[in-house]
């Protein structure tokens, strides 16, 4: 099976709609994510949908975010959504989604990535807990969910404090 990652386009938007509601089993992602394109600070290069058999069977996305402590505010990326299709789960998309998503962020001038996910998934790509770093999430989650990766050599040192996520995410 091949898989094509590449940049979502325009014309990809009702797919990648129609796979979030599919893959997570309700809309919320996908108007999310809809919200997310309208933000100023969308990274379009930063958009990226799996292919398979000629159809989509993948998103994910990398957004800005900012890591605010008392001193300091660092820019960041969140990892969210990410989805495939229930089909074509288990195959390598996911895999295939991470490591070309994570790619293209450390080109793309971020230090960081940090994600909220499964704790047994995330660390296959370097991913560690956000606490190991002094990172905190905005809302209570479990510790070995909530993490981050380093993009860049030495991206999360002298970097603390709490993410904050735009005010889409509240919507999810």
């Amino acid at each position: 099976m091949e898989i094509i990652i590449r940049k979502e386009e325009d014309h990809d938007h009702v797919e990648v709609g129609k796979l979030l509601g599919s893959a997570f089993e309700q809309d919320l992602e996908a108007r999310l994510v809809d919200s997310l394109r309208k933000n100023p600070d969308f990274v379009p290069e930063l958009s990226f949908i799996a292919e398979c058999d000629e159809q989509i069977v993948g998103y994910i996305l990398f957004f800005p975010i900012k890591i605010i402590s008392k001193q300091d505010r660092h820019a960041s990326l969140a990892l969210a959504p990410m989805a495939v299709a229930p089909k074509y789960q288990r195959k390598g998309v996911g895999k295939a989604m991470v490591e070309h998503g994570l790619t293209k962020a450390g080109h793309s001038g971020f230090d960081s990535v940090i994600v909220l996910g499964h704790a047994e998934y995330y660390p296959r790509f370097g991913f560690r807990p956000a606490s190991l770093y002094g990172i905190n999430a905005p809302f209570e989650v479990p510790d070995e969910a909530f993490m981050a990766l380093e993009l860049t050599k030495d991206g999360l040192d002298r970097v603390s404090g709490t993410v904050v996520y735009p005010e889409e995410f509240n919507e999810v």
